[in-house]
């Protein structure tokens, strides 16, 4: 990333900051939204309501006027994963009540479970047996993805080579499709493992060679980070504008007579 371009916060270090939009975001929602978007029933605490807003806040350039002065009204685009949106079906609801524009949101896939969606669902830091962690040693790699990943293979070496695999739902194929650049490749993969040409075994080797290289790039990338590289993203401090570019105007209609 590029650090000139780049802020990293926390909330509690930020809020601050953050603290006035939050206001007036909660003052913009109502419990019968809230309740509406996330489900929240008598038993839960106010906490939980409350923070709606303040994850909603940082949606907005006013909420970082140390970052973006005289620029309270930037675009914002918010990457997220789809268990994220409600969040942001709010901000988008109050957004005109603040006079500000909605963000957009890019919504990204879950990574499924070694277990496969029906057996784990999404992968889970907090369940250990699901997930690859990206501290993994190439050994621990190849140790989760061969013992434990989902497999649409066949029972029987036979069976495989006359019926073939299923990569929709195996697991080692779902990873190189996040992961595979080429897909061309990974289009090649799905065919020979669905005629029955290439075995469980082979496939999930190939998904460990891609994720290893992911993961050395990654590792190689986090051991670089110094103490002085988070003070510089952690620091408020002014950014850099992007160049926007102004949207044509549509033509005016004909005029009649």
């Amino acid at each position: 990333f590029d650090v000139e371009r780049t802020f990293l916060f926390k909330d509690t270090d930020a809020i601050h900051d953050l603290y006035p939009n939050v206001l007036r975001i909660q003052r913009s929602v109502t419990y019968s939204q809230a309740r509406a978007a996330f489900g929240f029933v008598d038993s839960d605490s106010i906490g939980k309501v409350a923070f709606s807003a303040v994850q909603a806040a940082p949606a907005f350039s006013s909420s970082f006027p140390r970052l973006f002065p005289n620029h309270p009204d930037l675009p914002c685009l918010v990457p997220c994963a789809i268990d994220q949106d409600p969040y942001f079906r709010i901000t988008r609801d109050a957004a005109p009540k603040l006079g500000r524009r909605k963000p957009a949101l890019l919504h990204s896939k879950f990574i499924p479970a070694l277990q496969g969606e029906e057996g784990g669902g999404k992968m889970s830091g907090s369940e250990g047996a699901t997930a690859i962690f990206l501290s993994d040693t190439p050994k621990q790699l190849a140790s989760k993805v061969n013992k434990h990943a989902f497999s649409g293979g066949q029972a029987t070496l036979e069976e495989h080579r006359r019926l073939g695999g299923d990569p929709s739902i195996d697991v080692s194929f779902r990873y190189l499709e996040f992961f595979l650049e080429d897909d061309q490749e990974l289009a090649e993969i799905a065919a020979s493992y669905r005629s029955g040409a290439l075995l469980s075994g082979e496939l999930k080797a190939k998904a460990i060679k891609c994720i290893t290289g992911v993961l050395a790039h990654h590792q190689a990338a986090r051991a670089e980070v110094t103490d002085a590289l988070l003070e510089a993203v952690q620091t408020p401090r002014p950014l850099p504008l992007p160049t926007l570019t102004p949207r044509p105007q549509d033509p005016a209609p004909p005029s009649t007579v």
